[in-house]
């Protein structure tokens, strides 16, 4: 776990929980690698790039979603996550077992996938994670605090419609996207409905030379 077990602490992560994450992480990778084939999970079945391309890159925005999630005026209530068009569980699967106090739900819309995330779920013990088989626009309208995705379609105007409708009062879209000249060409084709965002670089041990950004709304 030694490639596993450094990025984790790189991207922040505390150490007293890397041990159990890092073994929750290894038995993921080990369901890609079964299912890829099956399912077109994820471009790759190599065990270090699913590492560094796919949960490091997943955990890379562990930080500031952590500092967001801090500041909810949220009562008590738990702070509740969609992952949208979740694929095989990214960020999704990641997140949730590096926040277990934090609701997850992976909207995904084919049934096999959906398939293969309950059964991470299930294996992985993640009891912050539901499974919804359904595709973004018949979501609950204010269901999450965060919305988030990663290697979802651009954001054009219907799907970021879709898309903010999903968000609580207060809350945020959280985009994992790459190039920053990429990002001000996607948000200058939304500027009328999303005139302000933030963009937070996010650092990727194994990927320093690639450029990783989390665009917030």
């Amino acid at each position: 776990m030694g490639l596993l077990e450094d990025g984790l602490r790189k991207t922040g992560i505390e150490e007293e929980k890397i041990p159990s994450l890092a073994e929750k992480m290894e038995k993921y990778i080990s369901e890609i690698i079964i299912c890829n084939a099956a399912f077109n999970l994820t471009n790759t079945s190599d065990h270090d790039e699913l590492v560094i391309r796919h949960i490091l890159d997943s955990l890379a925005a562990y930080k500031p979603l952590k500092d967001f999630i801090a500041g909810l005026p949220y009562g008590g209530r738990q702070v509740a996550v969609g992952d949208i068009g979740s694929g095989g569980g990214l960020p999704g699967i990641p997140l949730a077992a590096a926040f277990p106090e934090i609701s997850f739900t992976l909207v995904e819309r084919m049934e096999k996938r959906c398939g293969f995330l309950q059964h991470c779920k299930e294996e992985l013990g993640l009891e912050n994670v539901s499974v919804l088989k359904e595709q973004a626009e018949f979501v609950s309208q204010k269901s999450f605090d965060v919305v988030t995705f990663r290697a979802f379609r651009p954001l054009d105007l219907k799907m970021a419609k879709k898309l903010l409708r999903l968000r609580k009062d207060g809350g945020i879209l959280a985009a994992y996207k790459a190039k920053m000249e990429n990002i001000k060409a996607e948000m200058d084709g939304i500027k009328k409905l999303v005139p302000e965002y933030k963009v937070i670089g996010l650092q990727v041990p194994g990927l320093e030379d690639s450029e990783r950004n989390l665009v917030v709304v």
